[in-house]
């Protein structure tokens, strides 16, 4: 979902996640839900792998949070405290303790947002992997055009609120694996992105 800060994102995304009570209408999300928000929000007084295993309910859920670790490179840092962690293995642990729920969808609000652009992209090629190898379902809120079409099939555009819609869909036909670097060559891409600019230019 794209659309300029105030559109109503973070709050249609608290929704699916079953967050906020006040909504009205009808909401069906089948399968477990996980979301990692634009702030890592670690429990300071947790270690990083506490942090990943909070509210599992396995038996094993230290080797389970280390196994997320592990899926976005983060094991060496098990045992920091996220007080010690910089912006990118924040969002890292963010992301492993919402990948250890299994979920069948996973919401992502502006997670990379916050990031320098070179750790922006490193994380955005790794969600990309850690899709490939999961396949479930994620819903990506992003202000960002090119984020959005590097890393979405499908991608909703939002009128600013605070009567905010979902525009048509626009589809990115872009195959996968997708390469960073030659990406805005791809007609897909130019298609994709020129659709975008002028439905988001056309809102204001």
């Amino acid at each position: 979902m794209l659309g300029v800060s105030g559109t109503g994102k973070s709050t249609l995304l608290r929704a699916l996640a079953g967050l906020d009570r006040e909504v009205t209408g009808e909401l069906s999300v089948p399968g477990p839900v996980a979301v990692a928000f634009q702030e890592p929000r670690l429990l300071p007084w947790r270690r990083v792998l506490a942090n990943v295993a909070l509210g599992l309910r396995v038996p094993d859920a230290g080797a389970v949070a280390g196994r997320a670790l592990e899926e976005v490179g983060l094991t060496e840092r098990a045992g920091a405290w996220p007080l010690t962690l910089s912006g990118g293995e924040a969002q890292r642990a963010a992301l492993a303790r919402a990948l250890v729920r299994e979920p069948s969808l996973l919401l992502l609000d502006e997670p990379f947002s916050a990031l320098d652009a070179l750790t922006r992209a490193t994380l955005q090629d790794e969600l990309l992997k850690i899709w490939g190898q999961r396949r479930s379902t994620v819903i990506l809120i992003t202000n960002d055009v090119d984020e959005a079409i590097l890393l979405a099939d499908r991608i909703y555009p939002m009128t600013p609120g605070p009567d905010a819609v979902l525009g048509p869909a626009i589809e990115v036909g872009l195959p996968r694996p997708r390469q960073r670097r030659h990406m805005s060559l791809e007609p897909a891409y130019q298609k994709a992105r020129q659709a975008l600019v002028e439905f988001l230019r056309a809102c204001r």
